[in-house]
């Protein structure tokens, strides 16, 4: 249970990262996504691309990440 605790925290990390990242190069985050809907705001390509294909993969690799250090330490 705890190895899937600390997977857990590194990804809230690196999604935290990933949004300030995204915020100081401009892009949409998923807040800014679902607000839009609301807002009829519209995203530019790169920012479905950051949405629907960078930042998933992102997250993911911390996942891997995570799982390849875990296995390494215990």
């Amino acid at each position: 249970m705890i190895k899937y605790y600390f997977i857990g925290v590194i990804i809230l990390i690196s999604a935290i990262l990933a949004n300030i990242i995204a915020s100081k190069l401009g892009l949409k985050t998923w807040y800014d996504f679902l607000n839009g809907i609301n807002n009829g705001v519209s995203l530019s390509t790169f920012d479905y691309i950051w949405l629907f294909a960078l930042y998933p993969l992102i997250l993911g690799l911390s996942a891997k990440f995570v799982l390849m250090l875990w296995d390494k330490l215990f």
